[in-house]
């Protein structure tokens, strides 16, 4: 008796298009709910994996109803002259509908572990959201694209209850593998049953091996847990580049010296003076982020304490996040206003960001990255912009290796270039050094206010480290629980602070409760002192404060705001030491201090050697009087 072997045919047909169908709906809808955040999104979500959980005969059940000539779509197609019952194209509904599943959850997993600032960066860059989608998301996520595929074929393959439901069992036309094991079994034809599973065992083994073989023929690198492929390679540099592999540099200035100096040229995006205004109004969980000021071509560093609202501040600027009220304009364009309705969406706001975790897109390489917002341009311009720009951060030759093959260091330069390779209208740097080991630091900065020099467009600098804003900025910003308690020169706010706060952020480690005595004189409670002042007194005065490298030690007390003082204990860095001092009496354990003292080591050594009491000098003019 010859072997049927239809069941065969009809199995990998089946299962082949109903994958198709399953790997199309299964992204889309896996990218729709990504982006959803509409009520009964929970719901929703159980609709779709609902086949996954029902037996299959409920789901093939519930098809019967929906297609059989009484159901609702049924009766439809019935008008029509279109039956679906108990046909082929009823066994691949049966199959796509378990299948869909699977595909829906693995490829909403993998889209969900793709860093968000990844698709911020897109979005600061230009790029639409269907750009987003076909170069950002769906590469980064291709392994669980290709994982969900497997399983989709696979529960495909293998669907019967559902199948057997709507379909039958109809010898050549509707009889899959799975349905001819099921009734040869019951007619006790045990043997031809064994070997439609053992070619079903095959089948799908085989189709796993070829796909992971594939799979990992294609991929080139792994990068930070996802591995880019030869595919998506070749399709980045056909989207991005131009086709173009290697750019060559030959205008390389081997001294270090910039593209944008030896042409004498500015990074200017705009012909205009820059400036930015901003007043906006954001209601986040436990305070109202309310910021009011302007910005123009000199870098206004954004200083404050975690959760002072620094970061949230820039990403309302880049269109990022929206703001509760307020207006945003920029070089004369408003891009927010909340009265009017306006809301510029990110791609179009001309605003460059370097994030603190720099967001480099892995699957791309450095000449990638720098060229992602350029695509635009003809492929000639974009060859040079990115040769350009390379030069700049001085990473020519490296154009063509991945994030993952970089120091920190390099990562950062690369992400400074994609920001500036926009030209954009403002610059804003999120805690640009915070990731960064403490020998690159140095480095990259220094190389940051070069290349800011250059730079005519409005640039904020968010840190919470003083040095760090005081070097690369003129002006600062000090923002405390989302308001903005002061602003101006970095040295008035450096040396003037304008209230406890504000000075406790530029770092002042010494403070005491204070009142006045007169108007050259006020009591330090804490210090259990008296101080002549010369700065004016604040009518609502609460704390008298003194940064601790300046405070001096002198040899003898005859002078105003001299006090006895002893040691408590001592901790050093590479070139300081920090004394830790009190007043007036020997301490009785090592927490009872009064005064931090930055001293460097040259001096340590001519001072440790003295004998007690020491005597210690708060100048008048280094006093801060502050209100709460």
């Amino acid at each position: 008796m010859e072997l049927d072997l239809s069941p065969l045919w009809i199995s990998l047909k089946t299962a082949f298009i109903a994958t198709i169908f399953a790997f199309f709906l299964g992204i889309a809808a896996a990218r729709w709910m990504l982006e959803y955040q509409g009520k009964g999104k929970g719901i929703i979500d159980g609709l779709f994996t609902l086949p996954l959980v029902l037996p299959p005969t409920v789901a093939g059940f519930l098809l019967l109803l929906l297609l059989g000539r009484n159901g609702p779509l049924g009766q439809l197609l019935m008008s029509v002259g279109i039956n679906i019952i108990f046909t082929w194209p009823a066994t691949v509904i049966a199959a796509t509908v378990v299948a869909f599943p699977l595909m829906y959850k693995a490829v909403l997993g993998a889209f969900e572990q793709v860093e968000t600032n990844l698709i911020s960066c897109a979005r600061t860059l230009g790029a639409s959201e269907r750009k987003i989608f076909w170069q950002v998301l769906l590469p980064l996520a291709w392994p669980g694209v290709v994982a969900g595929t497997i399983l989709a074929f696979a529960r495909a393959l293998g669907e019967f209850g559902a199948t057997l439901m709507i379909a039958g069992s109809i010898p050549g036309r509707t009889k899959t593998m799975p349905i001819a094991i099921f009734f040869a079994a019951e007619a006790g034809k045990m043997g031809e049953a064994l070997n439609w599973v053992l070619l079903m065992v095959v089948i799908s083994l085989s189709v796993i091996a070829i796909i992971n073989y594939w799979s990992d023929s294609q991929n080139t690198k792994k990068i930070v847990g996802i591995k880019a492929n030869n595919f998506t390679k070749k399709l980045f540099n056909f989207l991005i580049l131009g086709q173009f592999q290697e750019i060559s540099c030959p205008e390389v200035n081997q001294s270090g010296r910039y593209l944008a100096r030896k042409n004498n040229e500015r990074l200017a995006p705009a012909k205009q003076e820059a400036e930015l205004l901003v007043n906006l109004q954001k209601n986040l969980p436990g305070f109202t982020l309310e910021t009011l000021f302007t910005a123009d071509s000199k870098p206004l560093g954004i200083l404050g304490a975690s959760g002072s609202g620094k970061s949230m501040t820039l990403r309302c600027l880049a269109g990022l996040e929206n703001p509760s009220q307020g207006r945003i304009v920029l070089n004369g364009r408003v891009l927010f206003d909340a009265q009017r309705k306006i809301n510029i969406p990110s791609r179009h706001r001309r605003i460059g960001v370097v994030f603190q975790n720099y967001a480099l897109f892995p699957h791309l390489t450095v000449a990638q990255n720098i060229a992602f917002g350029l695509q635009d341009l003809p492929k000639e311009d974009r060859i040079q912009r990115v040769a350009k720009y390379l030069n700049l951060v001085q990473l020519s030759g490296l154009e063509n290796r991945y994030s993952h093959q970089l120091s920190g260091g390099q990562q950062q330069r690369v992400a400074l270039a994609r920001a500036l390779a926009i030209n954009p209208q403002a610059l804003l740097l999120d805690e640009p050094l915070s990731a960064l080991d403490a020998y690159l630091r140095s480095q990259i900065e220094q190389l940051l206010i070069e290349v800011l020099e250059a730079y005519d467009g409005v640039t904020l600098f968010i840190t919470h480290k003083l040095e760090e804003a005081y070097r690369v900025c003129r002006n600062l910003l000090v923002l405390s629980a989302g308001k903005v308690i002061a602003s101006g020169s970095k040295e008035e706010i450096f040396e003037r602070p304008a209230n406890f706060t504000v000075a406790q952020i530029t770092e002042c480690k010494n403070f005491s409760t204070a009142r006045m005595v007169d108007v050259e004189t006020v009591e330090a409670l804490d210090w259990e002192c008296t101080l002549r002042v010369v700065e004016p007194i604040a009518y609502q005065l609460s704390h008298v404060g003194i940064r601790a490298h300046l405070l001096t030690f002198l040899k003898e007390p005859n002078q105003e705001n001299t006090f006895p003082c002893w040691l408590v204990s001592t901790s050093e860095t590479q070139h300081r030491k920090t004394l830790y001092v009190r007043l007036h009496t020997p301490p009785q354990n090592s927490q009872e201090y009064h005064l931090q003292v930055e001293v460097y080591k040259e001096k340590w050594g001519g001072l440790k050697d003295r004998p007690f009491p020491w005597y210690i000098y708060l100048n008048p003019l280094n006093l801060i009087l502050l209100e709460d």
